[in-house]
This record gives C-alpha cells, sequence and structure tokens, in this order.
C-alpha cells in the first residue's frame, strides 16, 4: 500500500512537473534560438540526470530520464502533454539509433567490446593473475601499489577508454589483496586516463585538439603556426591535468584522504582477511578464474596486451597515412611521399587518424592474438576460446547501453543550447587576467553538464582563442594560456561528471559501483581544480611563468592534503 502510494505521488508529481516545463516553453517566442527560447531551462536535461544518477544510483535510468526530458522540451508544441511525451519517446528511439550509426560511437562500442574479450581470454590464460602476481611481490604495501597503478596508467598513454579498461582490471586483484578500497582503485585509474592522453602526444586526442587549434588561429588570421606547435606549448599550462597526476603520487605517498574517499580507505582496511568484497551494481570480471591446473606466465598478458598497444601506434599511423595520400591536400601528400617516418611526416599522419577505427583493429589483432595463444598452448579449445572471448564482450554490454545514453543526452543537450545558453551567460565583459580562470570554469560548466569533453573542445575553442586574441590585443602567450584553459577545464568536467563515458568506463574496468566512484571522487578533482585556477590559471593571466607556478602548486597540493586529509594506515599483509 505504501509503496503504491509513493508510485502514485511521482507519478502526480512528474504529470504537473511536464505541465509545468510546457507551460513555460509555450510562453517563449517559438522562433527564437533554442538557448534563447528554453533560457536556464537549457540546464534542466543534464541536470535531471546528474540529480537522478545520485539520488537512485541507477545509471541507466537516470540516464534516460534526463533524455527524455530533453526531447519533451524540444517537442514541445502546446500544452497537451500527452502528445508531447508521445513524440518524445519516439524521437529518444531515433536519437539513440543515430548515436549508435555514428562511425566514432560504433568504433568506440566495438573497441569496449573487443576490449572485455581480450581481458578475459588473458584472465582465463593466467595471464592477469600472473601479472598481479609479479606486481603484488613488489607492490607489497598500499603505498607501492597505488604508484604501480598509476605508473601503467601511463603505460597506456595512447588512449583513455583503452586505460580504463586495462589498468583496471589487472591491478584490482592487488588492491583488494591490500586493502584498497575499489573506489581509489577507480580514482587513480581514472585519473591517469584522460589527463595523461589529453596531454600525451601520441594518443587518440591529439588529432582533434591539434585540428580545433589550427582552426581557432586561422579563424584570427593566423596561419604562419602549426596546431601541433600550439600544443606542445599548452603543455606546461596544463595545469589539471598535470596537478592531479601530482596529487595522485602525493595521495599514495602521504596515505592522506578526505572526504569520501577516506571513509572507502577506512573501510577498505578495516576489511577481514576472508571478508567477500561485495559491490552492488558494479558489473565486472571478478568472477572469472584462471584455468585450473596452467602455469601462469605473465607473457600471457604482456603480449596480447602488448599487441594492443603497438597495433594501435602502428594503425593510428596507417589511418592517417592513407586518409592523407586519399585527400587533396598537397603539402599534407608532399610530406607523406618525401619523409613519411620524419618527425613531421609522423605526426601529420596521426594528426589525421580515425582513432575509433585504428583502435578497433589494433583490438580486433590482440583478440586473434589471444585466442591463437590460448589455442596454441592448449589452455583452451578454439570453441572455447571464441566462448570466453564473446563471454568478455557480455560483461561490457551494459558500459555500451551507459554510453549511447550518455552520447544521446549529449545529442539532446546539444539541441536544446545548453553549452550556448552557458557561454552566454558567463562570456560578458570581464577583466583580461581573469580570461583563462573563466574559460578554464566555462569548458569545466559545459563538460560536467554534456559529460564529453570532446564536444566541450569543439564548442569553446572557437570562441576562446578569439576571445582572448582580441582582449590581449594580439599576445601569443595569453591566447595559448587560453587555449590550455579549455583543454583542461574539458577534461575536469569530464573526470568528475556522472554521465562521462571515462567515468563510466573507469567504473567498469575496476568493478566499483558507479557512482560511488563518482560521490568519493568528485572532491580531490575539485580541490586539484582550484589550484589550478588559484596557483595556475590566475597568476598565467597575470604573465606569470608555469615553471613558477608548477612547484608552488604542488607545494600548496601537499599541504592542502595535509591539513584536510587524515592519514589511512595500513598492517603488512602476506601477499
Amino acid at each position: 500500500m505504501e509503496r503504491n502510494m509513493k508510485i502514485g505521488l511521482i507519478a502526480a508529481v512528474s504529470i504537473i512537473a511536464l505541465f509545468v516545463l510546457s507551460l513555460l516553453i509555450s510562453s517563449a517566442p517559438a522562433d527564437a534560438d533554442n538557448s534563447v527560447r528554453f533560457g536556464i531551462l537549457t540546464l534542466l536535461p543534464p541536470l535531471v540526470a546528474i540529480a537522478l544518477a545520485f539520488i537512485t544510483k541507477e545509471t541507466v535510468l537516470s540516464l534516460f530520464i534526463g533524455v527524455f526530458v530533453g526531447e519533451f522540451m524540444l517537442c514541445v508544441n502546446d500544452l497537451n502533454i500527452v502528445s508531447t511525451a508521445i513524440n518524445a519517446f519516439l524521437q529518444l528511439g531515433s536519437d539513440v539509433i543515430a548515436c549508435m550509426a555514428d562511425p566514432w560511437n560504433a568504433g568506440i562500442v566495438l573497441q569496449c567490446l573487443l576490449i572485455g574479450g581480450i581481458i578475459q581470454l588473458v584472465t582465463k590464460m593466467g595471464g592477469a593473475k600472473a601479472l598481479a602476481d609479479a606486481f603484488a611481490k613488489r607492490a607489497n604495501t598500499p603505498r607501492k601499489a597505488q604508484l604501480f597503478t598509476w605508473l601503467l596508467g601511463l603505460c597506456v598513454f595512447f588512449d583513455d577508454y583503452a586505460n580504463s579498461l586495462i589498468v583496471g582490471p589487472i591491478m584490482r586483484p592487488v588492491m583488494d589483496k591490500l586493502h584498497v578500497s575499489r573506489e581509489k582503485l577507480a580514482f587513480v585509474v581514472d585519473a591517469t586516463a584522460a589527463p595523461v592522453a589529453g596531454i600525451a602526444i601520441i594518443s587518440t586526442w591529439i588529432g582533434l585538439e591539434i585540428s580545433l587549434i589550427a582552426a581557432g588561429f586561422e579563424s584570427v588570421g593566423v596561419t604562419n603556426i602549426t596546431g601541433f606547435g600550439i600544443f606542445l606549448q599548452t603543455i606546461p599550462y596544463r595545469f589539471y591535468n598535470i596537478f592531479i597526476l601530482i596529487f595522485i603520487v602525493i595521495s599514495a605517498l602521504t596515505l592522506y584522504e578526505f572526504g569520501p574517499m577516506k571513509k572507502a580507505e577506512q573501510a577498505a582496511r578495516a576489511r577481514k582477511e576472508d571478508e567477500e568484497i561485495i559491490v552492488p551494481e558494479a558489473p565486472g570480471f571478478d568472477e572469472i578464474k584462471p584455468v585450473e591446473g596452467i602455469k601462469l606466465s605473465v607473457w600471457n598478458a604482456i603480449i596480447p596486451i602488448g599487441t594492443l598497444i603497438i597495433g594501435a601506434l602502428i594503425a593510428f599511423y596507417w589511418s592517417g597515412y592513407t586518409t592523407i595520400l586519399g585527400g587533396e591536400d598537397q603539402a599534407l601528400i608532399a610530406i607523406m611521399q618525401n619523409s613519411p617516418l620524419s618527425f613531421d611526416g609522423i605526426y601529420t599522419a596521426l594528426s589525421q587518424s580515425d582513432a575509433s577505427v585504428a583502435l578497433f583493429q589494433a583490438a580486433l589483432l590482440a583478440s586473434i592474438v589471444a585466442i591463437v595463444m590460448a589455442v596454441g598452448e592448449k589452455i583452451l579449445t578454439m570453441e572455447e576460446a571464441i566462448g570466453e572471448w564473446v563471454g568478455g564482450m557480455k560483461t561490457i554490454v551494459i558500459t555500451g547501453v551507459i554510453l549511447l545514453l550518455a552520447w544521446s543526452l549529449g545529442t539532446v543537450i546539444g539541441n536544446v543550447g545548453t553549452a550556448d545558453y552557458l557561454v552566454g551567460v558567463l562570456s560578458n565583459s570581464i577583466p583580461a587576467f581573469i580570461v583563462p580562470t573563466l574559460i578554464f570554469i566555462l569548458g569545466a560548466l559545459i563538460s560536467f553538464a554534456t559529460g564529453t569533453s570532446y564536444g566541450t573542445m569543439s564548442i569553446l575553442m572557437p570562441l576562446a582563442i578569439p576571445l582572448a586574441w582580441a582582449i590581449s590585443s594580439g599576445d601569443m602567450g595569453f591566447t595559448i594560456v587560453c587555449t590550455s584553459g579549455v583543454l583542461t577545464g574539458a577534461i575536469f568536467g569530464d573526470h568528475c561528471s556522472p554521465i562521462s563515458d571515462t567515468t563510466i568506463l573507469s567504473s567498469m574496468g575496476t568493478s566499483c559501483n558507479h557512482i560511488d566512484h563518482v560521490r568519493t571522487q568528485i572532491y580531490y578533482a575539485i580541490f586539484v581544480a582550484c589550484v589550478a585556477i588559484f596557483i595556475g590559471y590566475i597568476p598565467a593571466g597575470l604573465g606569470v611563468q608555469w615553471f613558477i607556478s608548477l612547484p608552488i602548486g604542488i607545494v600548496v597540493l601537499y599541504v592542502g592534503l595535509k591539513l584536510l586529509g587524515e592519514k589511512v594506515d595500513f598492517e603488512e599483509v602476506e601477499v
């Protein structure tokens, strides 16, 4: 009876809310841009999705409702909420299918599925356990284990998706044995995914970053520079990326934690040795065990994963190489024909590569290698190997569903004009020195609300570079700092957002409850972002050089962690 009353109350409130929403939208000018027509209501779809994710802890349901609210807003023509709701539902289905049909999105989903299959094969062959045992011999304390996870994250620098799905499953058994919480592992994995890929000079990010930078400077008439050259100059000013990577090391070495992460770590340390770890709503590779009786070998992990990494780098190059030769840009074609393996040749090819296709190709090759190894070593038959490979993909299916809904929410947010509204509100007349900070904050807000750093960069870069150039009267150094603010602000917001694909994949790879991961890491991300703003971007806007800000920022990170946190000590554990 009580449950039925709650359902009835929720239904009544929802109907009233939809009616009020229809009334507000219907009274606005129908011929205006959506960002003007909806005004502050443009924030509703992401806010609903994010709020429900925290309240219900149901990511799929929260994303679905967020998308539906956005579609409902777009379909409002009058006060007939039944007709509007039906049209919104039909449009929602069309948008989800459109997201799945997008070649980039399809490539991401497929590569995630294949990597899931590789991880399961590596686990069944004993490679993951052997690698974990090898790490455990050296990483025999929570301090060392976190540092090993950090180092492994740096090694998988080329893609944030691959990073999340490779590092998490390998290090999770080590962390569990040493009583490090899944939340802390998920944070370390997440914080060494996008922040590393965003500043790596060989990655799936660099093509988009370079192209946006080059287009932005061309729009202000600067054509005597290269996008890659500006990209390199922004690296020292990527304060959030650099500080979050250093913060992981400081936290690992001191074992100081604060906020919900402290409670999670204290609970993990207090766990009894034989106590089973139960994480609700955390699908993953927990139940997969190596085939009984096999000889464990680290090569059963190193060779497939190494194939994935090396294959990805080769595939990036080949994708860009063939794209350039098949195009019409004679200058790029000349570089490929005259010096394809030179510094310029390699980076030109990488900047033109299709990362989603390249990673899918590399993952497919690594899958074949893993299957051949499993059969060749007589660990599995061909039928069993393919079955395990497909079984690994099944563990990623829920992640694919979440990604599709997150992308659909991004599409809806773009259609209702959320980003345009935020830019319009926050980009009024301001002092020049605060512009880098404003751009960083604006990038953070857009990426947090939309769950995509790529989309945020694409939206904000064409606005930020001309704004910085005009305010500074063509000061290249100032404009470079502002360019960095776009790139790092996008990563910070994406890092915090519960609807971000990398946040979702980090939860998946570490078998951590998604909302618990978001709830614990957001305090750390905000703390580091504040240091990036007050020690990095505000001084940089006043002309302070990066080599002064970075050392001071590191000291502030250490002191701040000591003041805010508390040491979560440990007892030696036999591994």
